[in-house]
């Protein structure tokens, strides 16, 4: 399986789609400073524990600081079958509205 990278400001074109889940996979602290709208915070290191409920028809968009931590983890699930992008350059890259707290 593989996945496709989209650039960070394109996320914007999910945000709040029924069909598509963004995940946060930075830990709590650094979510709950500022994130994309709509999107959930799974922590990387808790990513495998969410796998199956993660493995629906919808499509996931990951992100991370820098991209480097979302890549590995849309190839992760790439293998397991779910439908994924990763945000290229992270939150770094991302110059939308962020919402803070609401976790």
């Amino acid at each position: 399986m593989s996945f496709e990278t989209i650039r960070a400001n394109d996320v914007i074109n999910y945000i709040g789609h029924p069909d598509v889940l963004i995940i946060d996979l930075r830990n709590k602290e650094d979510y709950l400073k500022g994130h994309i709208p709509s999107a959930v915070n799974i922590p990387y290191e808790n990513l495998k524990d969410e796998i199956i409920s993660l493995k629906q028809k919808r499509l996931l968009i990951l992100y991370c600081d820098r991209g480097n931590i979302s890549l590995m983890a849309a190839r992760d699930l790439a293998k397991y079958g779910c439908r994924v992008k990763s945000m290229y350059g992270g939150i770094r890259a991302y110059y939308g509205r962020l919402e803070t707290g609401a976790y």
